[in-house]
């Protein structure tokens, strides 16, 4: 069986010393001493001033939308993965969909400014498989219009544009840690911004509001981590360098492999050092895609459609046309690929790929 994604994992001797450690101090959550070493190797692995690491990348959706105190529409993209709209809905705000751009799959600049209103609140943009959105004409855009700016950044660890890291971009951006990420925690996440005001609200809003044992700065909830997921996280970070490498050599060899198959892939802008999360490859048809895809399953090799169906189908949100993502979320499929899948199970996959064309012809 070839599953779509698996998680890294370090050798169980070094994730058992750490554990030996909790136990001798018996510190498990509550800002623990490995949550801090964490925060610590993250900001300078990722050269970045101000981060908190959180229980997951959800949490951290809802807490840049809390801090910023936002009220009203929020402009967002309707091809990401659903947790980022149904973070906007849960802060009791209302997702304005914007339509993406067909090259880089990422929100549309212009598509932004058509729906800036006077209920605008804020702009949250996504990295669309670490793929950077066009962050300086959406800057241009946000601070033209005095909109605070977030970027759902859950898939772009590792990744560097124009000489800085993705997660440096915008008021806040937000960054999942998720087992099926190309760095985890397990489970975690994370909030990035380069105000200082605001990482200060954040660290409040994470701990339950607590300003000391009988004092509360404010409004919180429970957005703390805990020593079991930061002891992974500080084990992985040793090895990020060297899975981004393999993930790399990986997707060369599907993008040779592949040079005959009728498909395209999303366009990656120049100075971007990418971190290889997925594998996206855009068919011509629906029809092609899934026939694919069922053939690979037969096989035990699964794909996933990723993002299908566009969110705009989403049954809490209102449901405008957008036809370049309606489109692209029809026939884009993410296909297998971490840092334990083979070079010959890449060229198994192609192989059945380019038989299930030739067999259509």
């Amino acid at each position: 069986m070839i599953l779509v994604t698996k998680p890294f994992l370090p050798p169980v001797q070094e994730y058992q010393e750490f554990i030996e450690g909790i136990w001798q101090r018996q510190w498990l959550t509550n800002n623990g001493p490995l949550v801090n070493d964490l925060e610590l190797k993250l900001k300078e692995y990722l050269k970045i001033n101000h981060l908190l690491y959180l229980s997951n990348g959800t949490i951290a959706l809802q807490i840049a939308i809390k801090a910023l105190e936002l009220k009203g529409e929020i402009i967002t993209t309707p091809f990401t993965y659903v947790a980022t709209v149904s973070s906007i809905v849960w802060e009791n705000c209302t997702p304005v969909f914007a339509d993406i751009d067909e090259k880089s799959l990422t929100i549309d600049p212009h598509e932004i400014e058509k729906k800036i209103t006077e209920k605008t609140a804020a702009i949250l943009a996504t990295h669309v498989y670490g793929i950077p959105c066009d962050v300086e004409k959406i800057e241009v855009i946000a601070k033209k219009n005095s909109l605070p700016l977030i970027y759902d950044a859950a898939h772009a660890f590792g990744c560097i544009y124009k000489g800085r890291s993705l997660y440096s971009y915008g008021d806040i951006s937000t960054a999942s840690f998720h087992a099926t990420k190309v760095y985890h925690t397990i489970e975690g996440g994370a909030v990035i911004t380069k105000h200082p005001e605001l990482l200060k609200k954040m660290a409040y809003m994470r701990n339950f509001g607590h300003n000391g044992y009988e004092n509360f700065f404010g409004l919180g909830i429970n957005g703390k981590n805990s020593e079991f997921h930061a002891a992974m996280g500080i084990i992985n970070l040793r090895y990020i360098d060297r899975i981004i490498k393999t993930r790399k050599e990986l997707s060369g060899r599907y993008k040779t492999k592949l040079k005959n198959l009728k498909i395209r892939y999303p366009v990656l802008p120049e100075e971007l050092e990418y971190n290889y999360a997925y594998f996206p490859v855009i068919f011509d048809t629906e029809d092609q895609l899934l026939r694919s895809f069922k053939k690979l399953e037969l096989l035990n090799i699964f794909t996933r459609r990723y993002f299908y169906p566009c969110l705009n189908k989403l049954p809490y949100v209102e449901k405008p046309c957008l036809p370049v993502s309606e489109d692209i979320s029809k026939r884009i499929l993410c296909l297998p690929l971490y840092d334990s899948l083979g070079l010959e199970e890449v060229d198994m996959i192609c192989r059945i790929l380019l038989r299930v064309q030739n067999y259509d012809e």
